[in-house]
């Protein structure tokens, strides 16, 4: 034992230094959501969001001089409306075969076999992962092994990465694999799979996709989302990019995520509890824009505020609310630099006044405050019950609105809460206003 394992040191050891970068996600031609129906919105720049990211992978492998970039699935966001969106790819891979870097790439859910209906022949430094069972490639010059199976159909539900192979002694191993991995919250489950079993295989790197936000869910060995090239809705925020993996002697030495998106999203949640005055608001909101900004590298941001705290503006800001949020929206746009977009404001705030007077009201209104603040959200037979509840309206809902990578769901915990929390301060509006009648 001691012998096979200074054999395999040894071995690791002839390994050359090496460089390369992981990226997954791509979502090609993927509109970013929520933005373009604003007067003034960077139309042009939010179509091209995911395209121009693409290139940002490409000066990076480029500048970097990787030995090669691992795409870990969904290049595509579907079937392509036509041939352009292909196009655009193949063209990005010829940029990088010319720079003498091979790409090795799997198919994911959305650009799965049985979804991308187009082809177009790709560069020969592109080599694709087989739909049908594990493909193994190897660098010889550099001592690597890479192995993967992409998605033959859109919902792979087995667990494909117990078919790959053991990892090769001799060789640095690197799995590709488009994963839920043990359940990500938000993602269909598929392709699931164990760190246990991931670590089973021998390999010193898992390049893994399908989960965007990035993480590094395991050193040893290292099993890491890199999360999407370029955030498409409110729920993807922060940088978005690749990781640049540096490996000397068979031993990974260095991660680093590069951020490669060029709209940033992000959710302000301000306090306004300190502003007395809808004026006070508008001016503390301008300060929180202008931090975002100078946190945001240089990238434009869309924003969704989020208003909350107790404040004797609360009765204003709802009074003018459409007013307000044209204001807000006005500000963001002025405020110069790489550009602000504001998404969505929510007005979350509530009077200030005593609330325990309003839930001691006699009236009809206070008794509903009651009932609403005496709801148990984590008791599971009431979510169950308020779910049931909501599932006709679910079943009403437009295919747009209920399917898709941001769906609604009435009938879900966050939107559950949400929606008691609307009622909540719509009532307590009612009652502040129905007791300062004369």
């Amino acid at each position: 034992m001691v012998l096979l394992l200074l054999y395999v040191s040894q071995t690791r050891e002839d390994i050359k230094r090496l460089k390369f970068l992981h990226a997954a996600d791509l979502h090609l031609d993927s509109p970013l959501r929520g933005l373009e129906r604003y007067e003034g919105a960077p139309v042009d720049e939010i179509r091209s969001a995911s395209r121009r990211a693409l290139e940002n992978l490409l000066d990076l492998a480029i500048e970097e001089k990787v030995d090669f970039v691992l795409i870990a699935g969904d290049v595509y966001d579907g079937d392509w409306k036509d041939y352009n969106t292909g196009l655009f790819f193949v063209n990005c891979m010829r940029k990088l075969e010319v720079a003498d870097i091979p790409v090795y790439l799997l198919s994911g859910n959305h650009d799965a076999a049985s979804v991308i209906t187009r082809k177009l022949r790709l560069p020969d430094n592109v080599h694709e992962f087989s739909n049908k069972k594990p493909t193994s490639f190897s660098i010889d010059a550099l001592n690597v092994a890479i192995h993967g199976q992409g998605f033959a159909t859109r919902a792979v539900t087995e667990n494909i990465s117990e078919a790959y192979p053991q990892g090769d002694p001799q060789s640095f191993n690197i799995g590709v694999l488009h994963t839920c991995l043990d359940g990500k919250p938000g993602h269909d489950p598929y392709a699931p799979c164990s760190v246990e079993g991931l670590r089973a295989k021998d390999y010193q790197y898992w390049a893994l996709g399908h989960v965007h936000t990035r993480e590094v869910v395991s050193n040893d060995p290292y099993i890491v989302f890199p999360g999407n090239i370029q955030g498409r809705h409110v729920r993807e925020t922060g940088s978005k990019g690749c990781t640049l993996v540096h490996v000397e002697g068979g031993v990974i030495q260095q991660l680093e995520h590069r951020a490669l998106d060029v709209m940033r999203w992000v959710r302000l949640a301000l306090d306004v509890s300190s502003s007395s005055t809808a004026e006070e608001v508008y001016e503390q909101l301008r300060e929180a824009l202008l931090e975002a900004q100078d946190n945001a590298d240089d990238r434009s941001l869309a924003v969704r505020v989020i208003l909350t705290g107790r404040t004797d503006a609360h009765q204003l800001l709802l009074a003018e609310r459409e007013q307000w949020i044209q204001e807000y929206r006005s500000l963001a746009t002025g405020l110069g630099g790489a550009g602000i977009w504001i998404e969505k404001v929510a007005i979350r705030t509530t009077p200030n006044v005593s609330l325990d007077e309003l839930y001691a009201s006699n009236s009809a209104i206070g008794g509903l405050l009651n009932s609403i603040a005496n709801i148990d959200l984590e008791d599971a037979a009431v979510m169950a019950d308020l779910s049931n509840e909501l599932k006709p309206l679910q079943l009403k809902l437009p295919p747009k609105l209920a399917t898709g990578d941001d769906p609604y769901d009435p009938t879900s915990l966050d939107a559950i809460k949400e929606a008691l929390s609307d009622v909540r301060q719509l009532l307590a509006d009612r009652l502040i206003s129905t007791r300062a009648e004369p």
